[in-house]
């Protein structure tokens, strides 16, 4: 079976049941609305993938998968949104932030994009160290001036910044390796191996995480108003 009707499959239920799970309450259902989009969206690019819709056959007889960055370049910003404003504990500090790592983000996509239709492997290396130098850019904002926020904040959301934010990171940091070893790479994988460990990745970062981070943030929550309680 293909692996794009399988992402898309996966994309879809997981959309369906994020929303479900999450919870509707004022102070958290934001993040709900969140992570619920993120399957959506990419649901949406592995069903164009099914039908090769934005594929790009180069010279060289590989393929460009532009769905693919479409969805990264849409889902990626709407879960630096939710870090930002847990690591900021839902305070109006955001926009600064939020600009500067989402530009750096959809930079970082674009480029990658770039690297993966340039034919000539000096190019190619050009615009994937370009990406991964905003990619860079993103992991400082979020572990530099965006943790030492979170941690002057201190209390329950600033210990589920920092969870997600691991879980996260670590997805994350796997993407450009399998990109490198790919066919828009090295092509040291096959396309279709390449598409399976993306894909792994994709429910990962779109799918667990999105429960694993509800879950750390209504528990932050809840502890909050238990020492409000107690105060």
């Amino acid at each position: 079976m293909s692996p794009f009707f399988v992402g898309f499959v996966i994309m879809a239920l997981a959309s369906l049941a994020i929303y479900a799970k999450g919870s509707k309450l004022p102070p958290v259902r934001h993040h709900t609305y969140f992570h619920a989009t993120v399957p959506f969206i990419a649901a949406t690019a592995y069903l164009a993938m099914t039908f090769g819709i934005g594929d790009v056959l180069k010279i060289d007889g590989t393929v460009t998968l532009t769905a693919r960055y479409a969805d990264w370049a849409i889902t990626t910003p709407i879960l630096l949104t939710g870090l930002v404003l847990t690591a900021l504990h839902e305070r109006k500090e955001a926009s600064g932030f939020l600009v500067a790592i989402i530009v750096l983000d959809v930079l970082m996509v674009l480029t990658g994009l770039i690297s993966s239709l340039a034919i000539l492997p000096v190019m190619k290396l050009v615009w994937f160290l370009w990406s991964t130098a905003a990619f860079l850019g993103v992991l400082y904002i979020l572990w530099g001036p965006l943790r030492v926020l979170s941690r002057s904040y201190g209390g329950p959301l600033d210990s589920a910044y920092t969870k997600n934010l691991s879980i996260l990171s670590i997805v994350w940091v796997l993407y450009p390796v399998v990109f490198a070893v790919g066919p828009e790479g090295v092509q040291a994988i096959s396309p279709l191996a390449s598409a399976w460990a993306i894909l792994v990745l994709d429910v990962v970062a779109k799918v667990v995480y999105a429960f694993i981070a509800a879950s750390n943030i209504e528990i932050a929550v809840r502890n909050l108003r238990d020492e409000d309680y107690r105060a």
